[in-house]
């Protein structure tokens, strides 16, 4: 699954990757040497780069990368790097839709994220592989002995400080400035829009995923959705304090009216039935919630607002946010 999917080593990761990576990634010059993780361009330069897995080596100018999840992907394109291979999430097929498709074309895809293809990634002859080690932290070894591979600790809620190690590895940090900066206006003009920071405050939001084969999911601060209200400034309700580990509160169809609030923004994962959504929306405690009878309840893509992870995803969401708030 994606990025955003609860799984207790990644609640156990959480604070560690948070940790380890705001200091940020300490990022250095070096000459021909090279590591045992290779990373040799065809001047013989490399850099040395600080990662979940210790230090890498990587090329000044990596050209063939293959980026193992949604948000490497998305931070790839965010700054100007096409890879040569992505994986795919379990219940899609081929890559996020949000992407320009035009960028997408000719991107081999290697697999399902949680069991990429080795020997299609080995076949693509990267010279580096980005990715996380909550995600794929086990086939390591077989990754690097491949291409120099970058590992975060985690995805989803660090997706800033993730992006900053994707940008060092990739050697774009001047680019990566530069969008940081330019989502951050984008995220002002919606505050604005919506009537300035007081009433952006005022106006309580839940994010929900219909989950197949798992409870309804609210959540929580410690996303990488709740990162984005936050930069528009609007409010959470109480229920957000009780998400575990601070990223999600789960929920059964039962007990759906405990989401209630001023604004609901939910997504589906796979089948509607199976993810209890059809029973959910259909019952009377959904239809009483003063955000369905207030039309205040927007469905929204599940493949840009909760799978995405990055700046590109980002974007489009603010847009979508500013359009479905102002009606």
């Amino acid at each position: 699954m994606t990025g955003s999917r609860t799984v207790p080593a990644r609640r156990r990761a959480l604070a560690v990757g948070a940790l380890a990576l705001t200091g940020g990634l300490v990022l250095s010059a070096c000459g021909s040497s090279g590591s045992g993780d290779g990373g040799k361009d065809a001047g013989g330069r490399t850099r040395a780069v600080d990662t979940a897995m210790g230090e890498v080596q990587v090329k000044e100018h990596p050209q063939r990368v293959v980026v193992l999840d949604t948000a490497e992907l998305d931070s790839a394109l965010t700054l100007g790097v096409q890879p040569v291979g992505a994986t795919h999430v379990e219940a899609a097929e081929g890559f996020p839709s949000y992407l320009p498709k035009g960028e997408l074309k000719g991107v081999k895809d290697v697999g399902v994220m949680e069991s990429p293809d080795m020997e299609a990634i080995a076949a693509l002859k990267p010279d580096l592989i980005l990715t996380s080690k909550i995600r794929h932290g086990a086939k390591y070894e077989q990754l690097k002995s491949i291409a120099p591979t970058v590992m975060t600790e985690t995805t989803g809620y660090p997706w800033r400080q993730n992006f900053q190690v994707h940008a060092e590895a990739l050697g774009k940090q001047d680019e990566a400035k530069k969008v940081a900066a330019a989502y951050m206006a984008h995220a002002k003009k919606v505050t604005t829009a919506l009537g300035g920071p007081e009433k952006a405050r005022a106006t309580k939001v839940n994010v929900l995923r219909f989950l197949e084969g798992a409870d309804i999911r609210l959540y929580g601060d410690q996303s990488y959705i709740a990162t984005v209200l936050k930069d528009v400034g609007l409010g959470r309700p109480a229920i957000v304090k009780k998400a575990k580990d601070g990223f999600s509160y789960d929920l059964s169809p039962e007990k759906i009216d405990l989401a209630d609030t001023d604004v609901i923004f939910q997504s589906t994962y796979g089948d509607p039935k199976k993810a209890k959504e059809t029973q959910t929306v259909g019952s009377g405690l959904w239809k009483n919630m003063k955000a369905v009878k207030s039309g205040d309840v927007h469905k929204v893509d599940d493949e840009l607002w909760i799978q995405g992870i990055g700046y590109t995803a980002a974007n489009k969401i603010l847009d979508e946010m500013q359009r479905d708030l102002t009606k």
